[in-house]
């Protein structure tokens, strides 16, 4: 099969023609229909996170936003069959250890990252295997494509579990969500859909509009003298009850926790780059004098999928709606390119294998 490696960081992939996987006993080995193109991705490409030990290896299939149809069953898999179609979350548990028998399967103690280990190469690829299936393989409706459940991807998933399960949010909260990129919009989309006000910020306008297009009730632009929290509470008449860091950089994460109303909650999502090396400074006194919560959120439990997708077969979110380029294997190179001058726009997609 064909497949986008890893040769160098930084570099162009290289397409190439690799074994076709075969599936473990508990696995399935899925036909990729479509595979989103994701900032992690970038970092993974760039060969960020060997200050976390979690640099990706030279030599990996890269990609981890996959939706397709199953192909091939192992024999202890009793939930799937050749034909279902699927989409697999990047964050893989193996099912049984105690995060994932409470539900927390997104953070298995034994799990496996798709795409970003050497043990569970990726999507960018024509078939991608997917360990213990019957736990983290997805059944997708059948109002829900493809290339939706390829924009759900880790962006949309984490997105969606940070405020709908991490933040707690609530009906006519103000949410403030600094980057719009792929990850951001979807905050901004999904913040609105659980009956949220939106504040969408960025440095660039295009984006800024598509916020505002996915339902974003202010924005504000940022830049050189822009006080971002001060414009945050002054259009949330008091600053943001839950802000979202979807950029991962340490002024988009300060402003953020900045912005916030007394007991609001920052929420990251966004991860560092090479500039901060997986550390930002913040207010700790600040974060204590006024009781802020901070939290964090990883994908989503596969167990909890069915919430995402009835809202999707719904009609309420429409993750469709962020896709603004489809593309084929040999581009992804371009488009890993394209964010490191935040070039991208929406989510892109992989659909041409």
């Amino acid at each position: 099969m064909r497949a986008a490696v890893l040769e160098a960081y930084g570099e162009p992939l290289s397409i190439e023609s690799v074994e076709d996987p075969e599936p473990e006993p508990h696995g399935v080995v899925v036909d990729v229909e479509a595979c989103g193109i994701c900032r992690s991705d970038w970092h993974a490409w760039q060969g960020h996170g060997e200050w976390a030990d979690d640099q990706v290896p030279i030599g990996q299939i890269l990609g981890h936003e996959p939706a397709g149809t199953v192909a091939r069953v192992g024999d202890r898999v009793s939930r799937f069959e050749p034909g279902d179609r699927v989409a697999i979350p990047f964050n893989l548990g193996e099912g049984s250890c105690p995060q994932c028998r409470n539900g927390h399967g997104n953070v298995c103690e034994d799990g496996y990252a798709l795409g970003f280990e050497e043990t569970v190469p990726g999507a960018f690829a024509e078939q991608v295997s997917v360990p213990h299936a019957d736990f983290n393989a997805v059944a997708l409706p059948n109002g829900v494509s493809t290339v939706e459940a390829a924009a759900l991807g880790c962006r949309y998933v984490t997105a969606f579990h940070a405020l709908a399960h991490r933040a707690d949010l609530a009906a006519g909260d103000w949410v403030a969500v600094h980057g719009c990129g792929g990850l951001g919009l979807a905050a901004v989309q999904i913040a609105g859909a659980l009956g949220a006000n939106v504040a969408a910020v960025d440095i660039r306008e295009d984006p800024l509009e598509l916020a505002t297009e996915l339902g974003a009730d202010a924005t504000v632009t940022a830049g050189d003298g822009v006080d971002v929290p001060a414009e945050i509470e002054s259009a949330t008449d008091g600053g943001a009850h839950v802000s979202v860091d979807a950029l991962g950089r340490a002024e988009t994460c300060r402003n953020s926790v900045d912005c916030l109303r007394t007991r609001g909650t920052h929420v990251q999502i966004g991860l560092t780059t090479d500039a901060e090396r997986g550390e930002v400074s913040l207010p700790i006194d600040e974060i204590t004098r006024w009781d802020v919560t901070v939290v964090g959120s990883r994908g989503m439990p596969p167990s909890r999928y069915d919430e995402l997708l009835r809202l999707i077969a719904s009609g309420r979110l429409e993750p469709d709606a962020l896709v603004t380029r489809e593309v084929g294997l040999e581009d992804v190179s371009d488009r890993l390119a394209a964010m490191s001058d935040y070039e991208t726009r929406g989510v892109e997609v992989v659909t041409e294998l």
